[in-house]
């Protein structure tokens, strides 16, 4: 019974790093590093937004990645 509890544990913690930890950082990641990344860099957050897909697409709708422009006061 408690070998059932490690292996359903152990399956939500990396369901909530694949979906939600490591999608949120690689979002930071991006919305800082964006217009100064370097060729390799850029290859790798590629490689990774790719692996991490499915966990960039359920935060997607709610963040909004876009240059804030010059406001006029």
């Amino acid at each position: 019974m408690t070998n059932s509890f490690v292996v359903l544990g152990a399956y939500a913690f990396i369901g909530v790093v694949y979906l939600v930890a490591v999608p949120l950082l690689l979002y930071f990641w991006m919305n800082i590093r964006w217009h100064e990344m370097g060729k390799i860099e850029r290859l790798s957050v590629y490689g990774l937004v790719f692996l991490f897909f499915p966990g960039l697409i359920l935060f997607a709708p709610f963040l909004n990645l876009r240059l804030q422009g010059q406001r006029e006061d």
